[in-house]
């Protein structure tokens, strides 16, 4: 079973050095470990880079945020370009990439169709980095986040297993270790789960956490990491395998680079610069630096890379040419810009179209899409923290969701009297008071804010933020007419 927490338990256990590299069609993941330990991860997912993750943190601004692409230097991490820039502290790029690095192994616990290859490397290069991360808690977090996958009863069904050394007991729940109590010498799982009066799923994700913690040995085990490697790589060439590896990487970041970003130059750039950074990537990813078989199994890859360095190299050291591709690049951003806010506004659709279905989950999903796409549009805050109210372990990202809306619209009274019913849920008397009076001020005659206000107050009966957005209720189809989601009018 191709999974990553087999990984790394096997990493774990033999104090590995090296990288993990996962691939699932256009998706790459790197992840670098030091004795037992992740010390720094890298990916090629939107919702993965460091640029969103220190946003969603609330590490860097709306307008450091908005002007991303600005920031990104193709050879250099954009949380240390962001560090010399001043726009973050370094206590806030440690954190951003400690998130990062969690998200990217976490984020593959759920896929068992990708395909991964570990390497021992000594030169990591990453000296400026001093981040590490436990392994078995990665395992931990990963196995209870994800859902059950029939692969991991595939995988233990049929395995005799014993207990072994508890010495990480210590990450399971109470609920796990009475699972793992029930393990006796040369068990038999299918045996210990009937009639133990467990769910059957937690029973085998729990069987598999034990695994991978070596609180349990396996009859039939061996080490994922003994596989032959890529037939592609010459054994023992770790030059030719790290170049490959760069070209591989390039490769993926390339396809949404500009021209100046390829060269790794602004768009004042000289000639000079210009070609002083041409002649550099040169000397990395021309042709003529692989040897022939390589060359051969790579062909197609290496001369892409290259064909695109080449292109951007010949059009901005073109007067004329670097002209056109300026205005070109201009009227692009403009159409992006507008496409973008398009797609953004058909993600919502769905997601209320969704939300009125009672798929919460879904509806979220489509509002994290539509929030990427455009951060700027209250009414995507505004009904993703109503969706979040009705879910209990989302209640503080939803307080954060009504907060959001209400700073991207303070004239709009519909902020503040969702997040006024969510504390009066919650029982915060006084802070839904306090949200209450503020819809009001902003909107004297609104109905709701003042019915509600009276409610707190004793006055008339108790009406819940679970009332109001429970799915078949008049006052939920009342929130979402369009005077909650139509244009406001500024006061």
């Amino acid at each position: 079973m191709e999974h990553i927490a087999r990984y790394l338990r096997d990493i774990y256990i033999e104090k590995k050095r090296g990288q993990l590299v996962f691939r699932r069609e256009k998706t790459q993941k790197y992840l670098f470990f030091q004795d037992g330990n992740l010390i720094f991860a890298k990916t090629n997912q939107e919702n993965e880079l460091l640029g969103e993750i220190l946003y969603k943190l609330g590490k860097i601004s709306q307008e450091s945020y908005d002007n991303i692409e600005e920031y990104i230097e193709p050879m250099e991490i954009i949380g240390q370009v962001l560090l010399k820039r001043g726009l973050i502290l370094e206590q806030d790029l440690v954190d951003g990439i400690s998130y990062q690095m969690r998200e990217i192994t976490l984020n593959t616990f759920p896929i068992f169709d990708g395909n991964f290859r570990f390497q021992e490397r000594e030169d990591l290069s990453l000296e400026d980095i001093d981040i590490k991360i436990s392994i078995p808690i990665l395992i931990a977090d990963g196995i209870r986040r994800m859902k059950f996958d029939s692969n991991l009863k595939k995988f233990l069904k049929d395995q005799t297993i014993s207990p072994k050394d508890r010495g990480l007991i210590l990450h399971l729940t109470e609920k796990e270790k009475d699972m793992l109590n029930r393990v006796k010498a040369n068990s038999f799982p299918p045996d210990i789960v009937k009639g133990s009066g467990f769910n059957p799923e937690d029973f085998w994700k729990a069987l598999y956490l034990f695994y991978c913690l070596d609180l349990i040995e396996l009859e039939d085990e061996t080490s994922v990491l003994d596989k032959a490697g890529d037939s592609s790589f010459k054994a023992g060439d770790s030059d030719t395998q790290k170049r490959v590896e760069d070209v591989e990487e390039f490769s993926q970041r390339i396809h949404g680079m500009n021209f100046y970003q390829i060269l790794d130059v602004s768009k004042s750039a000289s000639l000079n610069d210009i070609k002083k950074s041409y002649f550099g990537l040169a000397r990395k990813y021309h042709p003529d630096l692989f040897d022939r078989k390589t060359l051969a199994a790579k062909k197609e890859l290496i001369d892409d890379v290259f064909d695109k360095i080449t292109k951007a190299y010949q059009t901005l050291s073109d007067e004329a040419a670097r002209a056109a591709y300026d205005k070109q690049l201009a009227e692009e951003d403009v159409g992006d810009k507008r496409g973008v806010a398009k797609q953004a506004e058909k993600k919502f659709r769905q997601a209320k179209t969704l939300y009125n279905m009672g798929r919460n989950e879904e509806a979220i999903a489509y509002l994290e899409e539509a929030i990427r796409l455009d951060p700027h549009k209250s009414s995507y805050f505004l009904l993703m923290a109503m969706i979040e109210g009705k879910i209990p372990s989302y209640l503080k990202k939803a307080e954060a969701h009504f907060r959001e809306a209400i700073r991207l619209e303070p004239w709009s009274a519909d902020g503040y009297l969702g997040l006024g019913l969510l504390y009066k849920n919650a029982d915060l008397k006084i802070k839904a008071v306090n949200q209450f009076k503020k819809a009001l001020q902003v909107d004297p005659g609104n109905e709701a804010a003042i019915r509600e206000l009276k409610t707190v107050e004793g006055k008339t009966a108790k009406l819940g933020i679970k009332d109001l957005l429970s799915g078949d209720t008049k006052k939920l189809k009342d929130l979402l007419k369009s005077d909650l989601f139509g244009k406001k009018k500024k006061k």
